[in-house]
């Protein structure tokens, strides 16, 4: 599983009466390929998974699937707090056909490492699917750590993780403890750069909605050696990401993307939209990206 390196966690889309606009989440594919991101994870924290039914996220990945077409990998978010329902959710997404799952460790439960462990063991062998792990502590209350992690790397269809705690040092641990067939992601727009420059894969972007090209091509900058040219688009691009966490994400990315390219509509509850203070000083970034080639 190659997921280059801007892997973009898609919002989904809304209408004016909260359901799922299929016919936008086609446009937005379309935008993310055409734009710098080399995957797709679709029903993430930025899809707003926890509002969402079984049921509509099938439909979303089966959307995600037929209209990607095979131009960049879809992966499935299937993770949740009950290991069974997880199981359920990555069976269905394999059979329509998605080229991977990401599984986030279980919230509001609080196990212990060795529950956490065996949560992901579990799902791992009801799937012949690719396994991206995803720690996020900040949200679940459930850090994963670097030596389950590390466990976890050895199972043979798990084999990647976005880090999300915004820890260096718990990243270069992975990096550095982990063979060279797991791939590890930042999970943190921010930290991109000082990621790959430690040696991780890349990002699972939110910002790469609106900067994926300027994402690609810092990276891509740093990759080639350019790392003074890497570094001031990582200065200029840094306020940018930024101002889209003035709220939880995605507050902010959708109200960018409704400004910037099309209407995605707003969050459901109990996420509230963007407020006036909020939308000042997102709006004082979107102008800075024209000037940012």
């Amino acid at each position: 599983m190659d997921l280059g390196r801007v892997v973009t966690a898609m919002v989904t889309p809304f209408d004016d009466h909260g359901n799922v606009d299929f016919d936008k989440v086609i446009i937005l594919l379309d935008h993310l390929i055409e734009n710098g991101s080399d995957a797709i994870i679709i029903a993430g924290t930025t899809g707003e998974s926890p509002t969402l039914s079984f049921e509509e996220k099938i439909s979303l990945f089966q959307c995600a699937v037929d209209h990607a077409e095979s131009r960049v990998p879809i992966i499935a978010s299937t993770g949740t707090n009950n290991t069974k329902t997880s199981i359920d959710l990555t069976i269905a997404a394999s059979k329509i056909g998605v080229h991977g799952i990401m599984l986030v460790s279980p919230y509001y439960n609080k196990p212990s490492q060795l529950g956490i462990y065996t949560h992901f063991k579990t799902i791992a062998s009801e799937t012949n699917l690719p396994i991206m792990i995803y720690n996020i502590p900040g949200r679940t209350s459930s850090h994963v750590e670097a030596s389950t992690i590390i466990a976890l790397s050895k199972i043979k269809n798990i084999k990647a993780i976005k880090e999300s705690s915004g820890n260096l040092e718990l990243l270069a641990t992975i990096i550095e403890q982990t063979d060279d067939h797991f791939q590890v992601y930042t999970g943190d727009d921010p930290l991109a750069l000082p990621s790959v420059a430690i040696g991780a894969r890349g990002v699972v972007s939110v910002s790469s909605h609106i900067i994926g090209k300027q994402l690609k091509k810092m990276l891509t900058y740093y990759m080639d050696g350019k790392v003074l040219e890497a570094a001031q688009y990582h200065r200029q691009l840094l306020p940018i990401m930024k101002s889209l966490f003035l709220a939880p994400n995605p507050v902010c990315i959708k109200y960018a993307i409704s400004q910037m390219l099309f209407n995605v509509g707003t969050t459901r509850l109990p996420l509230v939209p963007i407020t006036a203070s909020e939308k000042e000083k997102v709006d004082e970034q979107i102008t800075r990206i024209k000037t940012i080639n």
